[in-house]
């Protein structure tokens, strides 16, 4: 195994997954401050799962984020 080329490919995989998980998270936000759904105070608990295929268990991730 080259460790540079997995280091970079995972590296590339988890920057791919943070853009997408922050706008995706912003705008589900921004629709229910919108619908009355959130009050804009909250702190709301996260959980991520990442599956790859071929390893025998799943990495979960869990925090939380504060809307003040």
């Amino acid at each position: 195994m080259d460790e540079d080329a997995f280091n970079m490919s995972v590296r590339k995989f988890l920057k791919k997954l943070g853009v997408t998980a922050q706008r995706e998270i912003e705008v589900s936000v921004r629709e229910q401050l919108e619908s009355g759904g959130l009050d804009g105070d909250e702190t709301l608990e996260a959980r991520a799962t990442i599956v790859v295929s071929g390893l025998p268990r799943d990495v979960v991730v869990t925090g939380t984020i504060s809307l003040t």
